[in-house]
């Protein structure tokens, strides 16, 4: 059969004298004697990836030139149009669903790389001007009917644009859950909640998505070849990546994505995030303290006027949790050294105009940003990055339908670290069906224009005062839930029952030790605002003095406001996890939570069975 692969073959000649583009000259001639459309189309999107590997690893080696950036696109896009004409595809579809909250802004961004990933690489190409391989589900949680009515706009339109989306807001939210009993719901409630209508919303990520696989496990057929993929509303499509750190859709997710299950016996997929930290700041303050003490430090050294020097170039992280206080916690090695800031601006500008643009975001730590530790994409193949993994991305996750029996456990503690916890379960059940691959999303904790998230649960704003002690209250719980479900899947839980004794005890020690670590970090965090604010207001430095700095001096004494307020002495976070009354009251809140959960399962399973027999009858 004949094929029309100009593009590859003109990829080929150009690159004749690398060994391994060699190869693709017999790789493509043998296409022609296989005996079945099928089969041919089951091989090419694996002779288009030897390419598109090279290109990746050219592309990485040249800091992303436009060109080869645009070869690269071209490359799948041939692949695509010739697997249309074979019209054997047999290729995985997705569905993409995005919980969100308040965020109409952060969504279209979102959905806008989603679009101009499909022009890129029109992974399963169109028709009646259709991606017909992909479908969005946009599961609103919000409160205010303004930003449900934008985020339902949003979806309608991306719809027209061609990407096959559907709103399930809480109207339709409430309708899925009215198609279970009263003793059904009420079993769930752990699950999915108990709100009442006139409070639906806010209900948390967790639970949202949770009601989410009901409603997935209704629209999926047992004979569908479909994987659904979650992700978070602050997330693109797209990575930063390179020397000068550009923003590139330098990855095919859904093809990619398609090889790993298809070539893997796998039902859970994770992928990370490039760009802001997946983490709170509420873990994140001491270490961002050294870099902008180390930053102040440096440029006060330094003639205001003078041509800004914070451009080299230095080592980025992208696997190390170095923006974590507490990394050593996950198995990483702890980064005892300040991180050098990289100053943004392109124009001509001066030390001056370096610390302003500096300070103007300070009070985006507080939404999540870290200004110094930014992770970036650093190209691995594929196949080679798989691994086993420990720790679900629940803003970049995705399974097989058999998998949404795993829902995110103990929703309604309204806890952080929910993926990690899921991912300790699927790790001691799944086993290698529970993988990790090297396909980030880009993060982005903040709206570009003002600098600050739309909503953030547990992170209040009044003005400059910001208040995180709700998200750091999540955060500490969460991270005893973490380690207690660690130290029980050791155990065999799940799957064999323990001795609520044994589940107690091993909450009050995981509990004891991290109000140790806790501590801990305060102690650290309280010296280095203090040494912080010495920097910021020493008599002689140059921005006490300076009428173009006011600004800049201003929001450095707010940030370290903030700092006092969240992590000082009499912080109300630290007040509450200090209390001992208090931290009982919560850990008995995770044991009832651990204690239901095969009992909830249980019931979980049987209700997606359930609708999976009243689809088929």
């Amino acid at each position: 059969m004949k094929l029309e692969t100009s593009l590859l073959s003109a990829f080929i000649n150009q690159f004749s004298d690398h060994h391994e583009v060699v190869k693709l000259s017999k790789q493509l001639a043998q296409l022609s004697h296989l005996p079945s459309k099928q089969r041919i189309s089951d091989k090419l999107p694996d002779i288009y990836e030897t390419a598109a590997t090279f290109l990746q690893q050219e592309m990485q080696r040249s800091d992303f030139p436009d060109e080869l950036q645009e070869q690269y696109y071209q490359l799948f896009q041939e692949m695509e149009s010739l697997i249309a004409k074979l019209g054997c595809d047999t290729r995985y579809k997705f569905i993409i669903v995005i919980p969100i909250a308040d965020r109409p802004k952060h969504l279209k961004d979102c959905l806008n790389t989603l679009l101009t990933l499909c022009q890129k690489f029109s992974y399963g190409g169109m028709s009646i001007k259709r991606y017909h391989k992909i479908r969005v589900v946009i599961a609103d949680d919000s409160k205010y009917t303004t930003n449900q009515q934008q985020i339902a706009n949003t979806t309608q339109h991306f719809d027209q644009l061609g990407l096959t989306s559907l709103y399930f807001g809480p109207i339709e939210q409430l309708q899925q859950l009215n198609q279970l009993k009263d003793d059904e719901r009420n079993a769930l409630a752990h699950i999915i909640g108990s709100h009442a209508v006139t409070s639906f919303y806010h209900k948390g990520a967790s639970i949202t998505r949770n009601i989410s696989y009901l409603k997935l496990n209704e629209l999926l057929s047992e004979s569908e070849k479909t994987l659904i993929w979650f992700l978070d509303s602050d997330q693109e499509f797209r990575v930063n990546c390179g020397e000068s750190n550009k923003v590139v859709y330098a990855i095919n997710y859904f093809h990619q994505i398609n090889r790993i299950f298809n070539k893997k016996n796998t039902r859970v997929l994770t992928g990370k995030v490039v760009g802001d930290p997946p983490v709170s700041p509420a873990v994140m303050s001491a270490n961002f303290l050294d870099d902008l003490i180390g930053f102040l430090s440096s440029i006060s050294q330094l003639d205001p006027h003078q041509s800004c020097q914070f451009h080299k170039r230095t080592k980025r992280y992208s696997d190390d949790a170095a923006y974590h206080d507490m990394a050593y916690l996950f198995g990483f090695k702890p980064h005892h050294q300040a991180f050098y800031y990289q100053c943004p601006l392109s124009a001509p500008h001066d030390h001056t105009q370096c610390l302003v643009e500096f300070t103007d975001k300070l009070h985006a730590f507080f939404d999540g940003e870290h200004s110094t530790r930014k992770t970036q994409y650093t190209y691995q193949p594929i196949d080679a990055s798989i691994k086993p993994a420990r720790t679900v991305y629940t803003g970049n996750y995705i399974l097989t339908k058999e998998s949404l029996s795993y829902f995110i456990p103990f929703a309604t503690l309204g806890l952080r670290m929910a993926g990690p916890v899921l991912g300790r379960i699927l790790q001691s059940e799944l086993g290698e069906a529970f993988v990790s691959a090297n396909l980030p999303l880009r993060h982005k904790r903040t709206l570009q224009k003002c600098g600050t998230a739309e909503f953030r649960s547990g992170v209040d704003h009044n003005n400059r005062q910001i208040d995180l002690s709700g998200e750091f209250e999540r955060q500490f719980f969460g991270d005893i839930m973490l380690f207690t479900i660690q130290e029980l899947t050791k155990l065999g839980y799940p799957i064999t029952p323990l001795s609520h004794d044994l589940i107690q005890q091993t909450i009050s020690q995981v509990a004891t030790s991290m109000l140790n670590t806790y501590q801990s970090v305060q102690k650290q965090t309280i010296l280095k605002i203090n040494t912080l604010s010495k920097v910021v207001n020493k008599d002689g430095h140059w921005w006490q003095n300076n009428a173009h700095s006011t600004q800049a001096l201003t929001h450095l004494n707010q940030f370290l406001d903030n700092m006092h307020n969240n992590f000082g002495q009499h912080a109300i976070a630290y007040r509450r996890i200090n209390t001992a009354s208090y931290r009982a009251n919560r850990c008995q809140e995770i044991f009832n939570a651990i204690i239901s959960y095969g009992e909830e399962r249980a019931y979980w399973l049987e209700i997606l069975n359930k609708n999976n027999e009243h689809l088929c009858t």
